[in-house]
């Protein structure tokens, strides 16, 4: 049968300068097995597939396939699918809010007016990473020394990224990660990736500076812009409200706002529908 299929550029106005998300509007009836077949040849790091909400207070359920696994959580899957839904027709119950469901449970998601979507990030757990990974964390980024003021962390919000503080946004843009080192780095923290960020000089492009890395099947991968990570940074930063770019290396222009509200921080970007039609299967 024939479904439809968006697939969005997140966090970004201008189409190709963003991160791309497979979006699969009708898919009632996949298995598992179908939806991980779909994600591996989207060959994405994400592709969502929408199905009814199971939740009363929820306005659609998502489930977020990488390439290899299920995450309960992605940041630019939720705000890609939501913005394919309401480009969909796709009226929320509240208005100005969609809410979705997913494996970690309702996560709300802000029309603004502007037409930029925000999420709003989930709870964290926050680890201090063990002081014996320095030496490791060292080697993957080819450093010698961090901020002491500003030690690694581990932040697990359904997905998990260590989160580390360089001195300056040229510091991030410099680093060249070693692939066999960030493997076992992730393996020994238990983490999906590392999240870098430094400060820009004032009158920059942006506040923050970011990139974040991962390893899937051996291969060292660089994320064009990360929802999660920007989300497991701003727990980091409470209060502040601050942009970011993200993407720049992979010549890319992604760009996040990041806005503190009463209820913790919320996670904004711009997206635009690259592709729209059909997916046969």
């Amino acid at each position: 049968m024939t479904r439809r299929f968006k697939q969005i550029d997140v966090f970004s106005a201008v189409p190709f300068k963003g991160n791309p998300l497979a979006v699969i509007l009708d898919a009632e009836g996949l298995s598992d097995e179908q939806m991980q077949s779909i994600a591996r040849w989207t060959n994405l790091s994400e592709t969502t597939f929408v199905l009814p909400a199971t939740d009363p207070a929820a306005d659609y359920r998502v489930r977020i396939f990488t390439t290899q696994e299920e995450f309960p959580f992605a940041g630019h899957p939720t705000l890609g699918t939501a913005h394919a839904l309401l480009e969909a027709g796709m009226q929320p119950k509240t208005p100005g809010v969609l809410v979705q469901q997913c494996g970690i449970g309702l996560v709300p998601v802000r029309i603004g007016a502007n037409g930029a979507l925000g999420f709003r990030a989930p709870p964290a757990r926050l680890n201090a990473m063990e002081t014996e990974l320095l030496p490791l964390l060292y080697a993957t980024l080819g450093l010698d020394s961090l901020p002491a003021q500003h030690p690694p962390v581990v932040a697990n919000m359904g997905i998990c990224w260590l989160v580390v503080r360089l001195a300056s946004a040229a510091d991030c843009l410099a680093v060249v990660p070693d692939a066999v080192a960030l493997a076992e780095l992730m393996r020994r923290s238990a983490s999906d990736g590392v999240a870098i960020y430094g400060a820009h000089a004032e009158g920059g492009p942006a506040e923050l500076e970011a990139r974040a890395f991962t390893v899937e099947n051996g291969m060292l991968l660089e994320d064009p812009v990360t929802g999660s990570a920007n989300a497991c940074i701003a727990r980091l930063l409470p209060g502040q409200d601050y942009r970011v770019r993200q993407g720049t290396v992979l010549c890319r222009d992604g760009r996040v706002s990041v806005i503190h509200d009463t209820d913790g921080p919320w996670i904004y970007g711009q997206s635009v529908t690259i592709i729209d039609g059909t997916l046969t299967c």
